[in-house]
This record gives C-alpha cells, sequence and structure tokens, in this order.
C-alpha cells in the first residue's frame, strides 16, 4: 500500500511496533513527518499537562483526541507508533477507508461530524464513540445499525449547540439555526434519556463545539463552562455519562479548566489542514 508522499504504508499487515525495527524501513519523507508530528505532539502534551496542573486536575483525567481529517492513513500509523491512542474523523467517505487501512493498529476511533442517517450503517463497522448525537431518527438508526452488526454497544455523546441556548441569549427561531448540528441545552436531557433507554447505544456524556455565533461567540472559557452545567445535569440524571468532549487547537486550555474529559486536537498535531474536497 503506498502514498503518492510517504511512499510504503507503515502500518500493516501485522503486529504493530512489537520494536524499533520498523522505524529503519521509513523512507526519508516518512522519518521527516514522524519527526515532525513527534515535535508537534510534544507541545501538545505539554499544553494539556499545564492545564490540568492549572486546573488542579491530575493529567490522566483528560484524554487527547488527534482528529486526523484530511490527513492520510500514513499520518495515523506514524500518530499511533508515537503513542497516540485516540483519532477522530468527521466525514465516513473518508474515515471508512482509513480506518480500514488501520484496521490493525491499536486506535480508538471518534467520529465528530455531523452524521447523516444513511451514513450510519458505514459508520458503526468502525468507530467507538459517536459524539455528534444531535436527533432522535439519528438514535433509531444508530440502534438499528448496531443491532444488525452484532458488534459491541456504540458509545454516543450528545452534541450541544450553545448557540441555540435561549437561557442566555440564543436563537430558538427556527430556519438556520435549525439546520446547524448541535441539539439545543433546553433539549438535551430528553435526547439523553432516549439515548440511554435505546438498544445497543449507551450514553458517553457530551459534547459541544465553541459557538462562532450568539452570546457565547468568542468566549471560549464561559462556553465551556455552560456545557460543564449541562454536563452535570446529565451526570445527574445518568451517573456513567462521564465523557465531556470540547476544546480544540485553539481553546483546549479553557476547555480543561471547566471540566473537559476528552480535548479533540487536530491543526495543532496535524499542522494547517488543505481545503476538503
Amino acid at each position: 500500500m503506498t502514498n503518492d508522499i510517504y511512499g510504503p504504508f507503515p502500518g500493516s499487515p501485522g503486529p504493530f511496533f512489537p520494536d524499533s525495527s520498523w522505524l529503519h524501513a521509513l523512507t526519508e519523507g516518512q522519518r521527516a513527518r514522524y519527526e515532525e508530528l513527534g515535535t508537534n505532539l510534544d507541545v501538545v502534551e505539554r499544553r494539556i499537562a499545564d492545564a490540568c496542573a492549572a486546573a488542579g486536575r491530575a493529567r490522566d483525567e483528560v484524554r487527547l483526541v488527534v482528529v486526523t481529517k484530511t490527513y492520510p492513513a500514513e499520518d495515523t500509523a506514524l500518530l499511533a507508533a508515537l503513542g497516540v491512542t485516540d483519532v477522530a474523523e468527521n466525514r465516513d467517505q473518508d474515515a471508512a477507508p482509513k480506518a480500514e487501512q488501520c484496521r490493525n493498529l491499536p486506535l480508538t476511533w471518534h467520529f465528530v461530524g455531523q452524521l447523516q442517517t444513511n451514513k450510519v450503517r458505514s459508520v458503526v463497522r468502525y468507530t467507538n464513540h459517536v459524539h455528534s448525537v444531535d436527533r432522535l431518527r439519528l438514535v433509531g438508526s444508530l440502534s438499528a445499525a448496531v443491532l444488525k452488526s452484532e458488534r459491541p454497544e456504540l458509545g454516543c455523546l450528545v452534541q450541544v449547540a450553545l448557540d441555540k441556548d435561549v437561557s442566555i441569549g440564543g436563537s430558538a427561531a427556527r430556519g438556520e439555526s435549525e439546520h446547524r448540528a448541535g441539539v439545543a441545552p433546553a433539549d438535551v436531557a430528553e435526547l439523553a434519556d432516549a439515548i440511554a433507554d435505546t438498544p445497543g447505544l449507551r450514553l458517553d456524556g457530551v459534547m459541544t463545539v465553541a459557538p462562532l455565533s450568539g452570546p457565547l461567540a468568542g468566549d471560549p472559557a464561559r462556553a465551556f463552562d455552560r456545557l460543564a452545567e449541562i454536563a452535570t445535569a446529565v451526570r445527574a440524571a445518568h451517573p456513567a455519562a462521564t465523557m465531556v468532549s470540547a476544546g480544540m487547537s485553539g481553546d483546549l486550555e479553557q476547555a480543561i479548566a471547566a471540566g473537559a474529559t476528552h480535548v479533540r486536537v487536530g491543526t495543532a498535531v496535524l499542522g494547517v489542514r488543505s481545503p476538503l474536497r
């Protein structure tokens, strides 16, 4: 298996990384990319550790999820060799073949993009957690696909759209807002209950992206504090739903300060993304 940039794919088939001998088989380009990713990971890990220390939290309370969208499977293999255990994708058409190429890697896969029901059957084949559950119809589709596939329970997070929070002046109007990803905070409890009560699914927690509009736009610290309030309410009803997925390359510190358990970092590890095709 090859790639135009990196040459032979360093991760398949066979057991992965039993020793350092595989490093000697890397091309010059692969080795340079491996070192670049390692340097970037070191910087991100230091940011996470410093943010945890500032918040009075243990480092192991926060899991790094590297968002690998738009980057090739070769990068995913190199990340695994560097110790990354969790990766995320947001488009099934990119994620499905990548997950297949990396099927032998010791990775946990997270789906973080808006999920259409016609993609559900594919997504449940490879993902461990879906962070973007935002409607009841999707809950039903995910359940049906999981049960048909006979796979283990699928972890689900309620995606919260903080720009729809009417309690702080968010939009409640129909139209543009209803088509944006995420459920209004007022509807989180209903959706969480539905996930928890649906066969094949496991309610893991909540997720948000710092809003670009509304009263919390440009204020990620306040946005993540609001998510923390919502997460606390969800855990009161569902104690096992402990995941709080929040924070990206530019605002992971604020997310950790507010109690995030998973930060989704892409650019800070992999570099500036090429435009999606």
